[in-house]
């Protein structure tokens, strides 16, 4: 026999051997120790009748009730400066945005549907940065503020009159 016929046929020998072997090992059964149930848990303690509960500091607002809280800001036909009654709007959402340090918005500007797509991209821009602007004059980190100009194409009100139109000339908040 040559050394490879001799060397297959040690292999199939060992092979079955370490198969019985192998299996031999695992057929026996562990003894597996039963553990005794769980103790039943202990009743609730009652606190004392004379000590208040332990007063927890309120949780921050989440943010919804902040996205409820800032208000759009409205313009002028073709305009992007800000009325007194922006302005009043704008100084009720600082102070949201102040007492909320760890709240991030973007403005987005928005017009009606009057005039080029083009030319309310860039006037949508100029009302979100107007209102950006003041926003950091009040205090509110521009960090924490972006911009977005949709022009006319996310009207908040339909329709081809000047109430609606009124309604989509804005600066509006989103909590980001």
């Amino acid at each position: 026999m040559s050394k490879r016929s001799t060397a297959f046929h040690g292999l199939l020998v060992a092979l079955p051997v370490c198969a019985v072997l192998l299996l031999a090992g695992c057929s026996k059964d562990k003894e597996v120790a039963e553990s005794a149930p769980p103790p039943p848990p202990p009743p609730p303690a009652e606190a004392p009748a004379s000590t208040p509960p332990p007063q927890e500091a309120p949780p921050p607002p989440s943010e919804p009730a902040v996205q409820d809280q800032l208000k759009d800001v409205f313009f002028d036909y073709d305009a992007a400066n800000l009325s007194s009654e922006a302005q009043g709007t704008l100084d009720a959402d600082g102070k949201v945005l102040m007492d909320n340090a760890s709240v991030n918005v973007q403005i987005e500007g928005h017009c009606d549907e009057r005039g080029t797509v083009e030319y309310n991209l860039a006037l949508g821009d100029r009302r979100a940065q107007s209102a950006k602007d003041y926003l950091v004059r009040y205090g509110v980190p521009a960090s924490r503020l972006s911009t977005v100009s949709y022009g006319e194409e996310r009207p908040f009100a339909t329709g081809a009159d000047e109430a609606a139109w009124a309604q989509n000339r804005r600066a509006h908040f989103v909590v980001r």
